[in-house]
């Protein structure tokens, strides 16, 4: 795997695991007593970042 390609697997597991702590905050105890527009916030921002880790898993996969 070139340099760029070690990379964007990096980011990608990176992002992943920030997905994993985003989703676990947000089943914790704190995320339901953040406002409607905090909560609504974050359900985008975990889309968003879902979305991203998708198109990373798409780039990796025309790696080889």
């Amino acid at each position: 795997m070139d340099d760029h390609e070690d990379r964007v697997v990096e980011e990608k597991a990176q992002l992943d695991e920030k997905i994993g702590r985003l989703s676990d905050f947000m089943h914790g105890n704190i995320y339901p007593k953040l406002s409607a527009t905090d909560q609504g916030l974050l359900m985008v921002q975990i889309r968003t970042m879902g979305a991203y880790s998708g198109v990373l898993a798409d780039r990796i996969e025309r790696f080889s």
